[in-house]
């Protein structure tokens, strides 16, 4: 993983960040600061800036971070959520992909909230591929989630850094809604299955567009997480795995015909799954994470 730490002590004079008026960051400021950097907004990678200080003082309310808390942020871009994290008293752990944003993040903590980048920590680093992270174990997830790896972000990040208790993210509404389905419901899948191994997900609440830089054309939606034991299970969570992907590969198809491929045969897929107390004829989206661990283990 290649990464670089950051820490205030190194950085330019708060005089030469531009909007240097104190607090967190409105239109302006997000307008100002992108263009010293030379930044253009990126649909490719998701950024989309807060400019509103309520909405950023209400999730890291959401979030219940406070003065003992060492955060996870992921995408800081320009520093709006950073800001008022730090705001609340919490230490920092900033991973940012954009070598520019990344840069600059320090700089701008220090000019709006002179002391707290001495608890604000910036890894050059895409989140995809941490897998340490420097200072105190983290204890809490929050972050602006990029719509496009969203996802991908959360499970790795649940999976790399398991000192986290508790997160509050900003999705895209649609993914808000796959990440807290339940079984059963319509949009249920393989983000909600693979994430109940970890945590429980709950809506808490949405975000209209108008509140970002660039405006996108969505709402988004705010999921508070809360980490669990996973499955009592002797089955390897890669294994559990491997059986959602393959009950949620085509979702019309009954359990016996989506896993036959894992065993061999539609025969042999409904012995697996009566073994586990599962109805052959059943579709992926009835079973719960300790359902797909079941199977997992009749699969061995």
């Amino acid at each position: 993983m290649a990464e670089t730490g950051r820490r205030g002590a190194t950085t330019a004079p708060a005089d030469r960040v531009p909007g240097t008026r104190s607090g967190l960051l409105d239109g302006r400021s997000i307008r100002e600061l992108a263009e010293a950097a030379g930044l253009r907004p990126s649909k490719q990678r998701g950024q989309n800036f807060v400019t509103d200080p309520n909405t950023v003082r209400r999730i890291v309310a959401l979030s219940g971070v406070g003065r003992d808390d060492v955060v996870v942020e992921v995408g800081p871009g320009l520093g709006s959520l950073t800001l008022g994290l730090l705001e609340a008293g919490a230490q920092v752990v900033a991973v940012e992909v954009e070598p520019a944003l990344a840069d600059r993040l320090v700089r701008t903590v220090a000019g709006r909230l002179p002391g707290a980048e001495a608890r604000l920590r910036v890894v050059e680093a895409d989140a995809l591929r941490v897998t340490t992270l420097p200072g105190p174990a983290p204890t809490k997830v929050v972050a602006n989630l990029p719509y496009n790896i969203s996802v991908p972000v959360l499970l790795h990040l649940a999976e790399m850094l398991p000192t986290w208790t508790s997160a509050l993210v900003m999705v895209q509404l649609e993914v808000c809604d796959r990440l807290v389905a339940a079984p059963g419901s319509k949009v249920y899948g393989v983000p909600s299955a693979k994430l109940a191994w970890w945590a429980t997900a709950t809506r808490v609440g949405t975000v209209p567009p108008t509140v970002f830089w660039p405006v996108p054309n969505v709402d988004s939606g705010l999921v508070a997480l809360t980490r669990r034991p996973p499955p009592d299970t002797t089955a390897p969570r890669e294994r559990v795995f491997q059986v959602i992907d393959a009950a949620f590969g085509q979702r019309r198809k009954m359990l016996r015909a989506a896993l036959a491929p894992l065993v061999g045969s539609s025969a042999a897929a409904s012995e697996v799954l009566v073994a586990a107390g599962v109805d052959p004829t059943a579709r992926g989206e009835t079973l719960g994470i300790a359902d797909f661990a079941r199977v997992a283990e009749r699969l061995g």
